[in-house]
């Protein structure tokens, strides 16, 4: 087993170790600005999706531009709103393994004080 890196003292060089370092991870903050971002860009395709049926209603003769704009419209909100589905999962799925990972290290951390309190070997 590796021997734990010292950490410096004070607010700025702990911050730094951490960036520098992966003791710690950041990816449950930063995750949540991807989702964000992600969710941002699925909202413009769904303006755009609307500006698009808006067009095609405004440029075709009445019956057959309003008449090709409404599944133009339904369609683009089904397709956005699978999109926004996938896009949640995909962001719950890189949570999850994160999360897997952090508890992996207190079980190891777990593990070793123990070894430590009853004597046993160590590796």
């Amino acid at each position: 087993m590796r021997r734990p890196l010292n950490r410096p003292n004070g607010q700025g060089s702990a911050v730094l170790w951490d960036l520098l370092t992966f003791e710690h991870l950041m990816t449950g903050q930063v995750i949540h600005l991807i989702y964000w971002a992600g969710l941002a860009l699925i909202a413009l395709g769904a303006f755009g999706t609307i500006g698009a049926a808006v067009g095609v209603a405004i440029r075709d003769p009445f019956p057959f531009g309003l008449l090709l704009a409404i599944p133009v419209v339904v369609g683009g909100f089904l397709v956005m709103g699978a999109l926004v589905l996938l896009w949640r999962s995909f962001c719950e799925f890189y949570v999850a393994i994160f999360k897997i990972s952090e508890d992996l290290g207190v079980l190891r951390a777990d593990m070793e004080a123990e070894r430590k309190r009853v004597g046993g070997p160590q590796s």
